[in-house]
């Protein structure tokens, strides 16, 4: 049984799930926290690192994609309470995450011949993309989009601005209780997206790949580094629980969090 889900986008990046609707889907899934954890934005609405809402454990998190030279990889801070150089840096990852859409819905409305209709909002990013190309009158679906027009090999893809690792790694560093590396089996070269774990204090071992994986490498890596072992859905719609910890996993997570605070 799943009691925190660490790995959960919401409308403030390109989740589908408002801010106030958590609470509400966690208990439908039988989950007691949660960790928020969106694309390269600080939650606007959460005012302490862990907060207590309509009896669920929210964890102010974000999820940062950096370069790490052979590979981007994404890190996850947990515990999040602002700094003023992530803020910073944050603000001018989301400039150019719309400047990025903005050139994607251009070259994408070219090729197909149709008008997107897409609001450049902050955190918009390619999941905006394809669902504003699926409801479009092209002919493709959200995941035919990706397939054959904006993912990283696509006719339509442009590519991000980030932070180098250690860039990245530092800013989340000053911010958070504590950083990991998000879903390690997703990267093309895993060897090497495990060994950045040196560097930090925990890794994702649970997650929804939605294909076989070993999970041996990472437990090696969670061994050899004395990490904590995080886990979550990566949900981007309401359906939470489908990966994370339960109690007994989680009790070490607990106790490098901050307290919680009632809001």
């Amino acid at each position: 049984m799943v009691l925190a889900d660490l790995h959960v986008h919401t409308t403030v990046s390109d989740g589908r799930l408002e801010l106030a609707d958590v609470p509400a889907a966690a208990r439908e899934a039988g989950v007691d926290i949660v960790a928020l954890t969106d694309h390269d934005r600080i939650q606007p609405a959460l005012d302490a690192p862990v907060v207590e809402r309509e009896g669920v454990t929210l964890i102010h998190g974000i999820e940062l994609r950096v370069d790490a030279g052979q590979q981007k990889v994404d890190l996850l801070g947990y515990g999040l309470k602002p700094t003023a150089a992530l803020e910073s840096e944050c603000a001018r990852i989301q400039e150019n995450r719309v400047e990025r859409a903005r050139a994607i819905v251009e070259r994408v409305e070219d090729s197909l011949g149709v008008d997107l209709d897409l609001d450049l909002h902050p955190g918009v990013g390619r999941p905006h993309i394809a669902r504003a190309i699926d409801d479009s009158d092209a002919d493709l679906t959200y995941q035919q989009a990706f397939d054959t027009l904006i993912g990283s090999d696509g006719p339509c893809y442009v590519a991000r601005e980030i932070p180098d690792f250690e860039t990245g790694r530092g800013l989340l560093a000053e911010a958070c209780a504590f950083v990991g590396l998000a879903h390690p089996l997703r990267y093309g070269d895993t060897e090497h997206a495990l060994a950045l774990t040196a560097d930090l204090d925990a890794v994702e071992r649970y997650y929804p790949y939605g294909r076989e994986v070993d999970p041996a490498p990472v437990e090696r890596a969670i061994e050899r580094h004395d990490l904590l072992a995080t886990g979550g859905s990566d949900a981007h719609d309401d359906q939470l629980g489908i990966a994370g910890l339960g109690s007994e996993a989680y009790e070490p997570i607990r106790e490098r969090l901050p307290r919680s605070t009632r809001g």
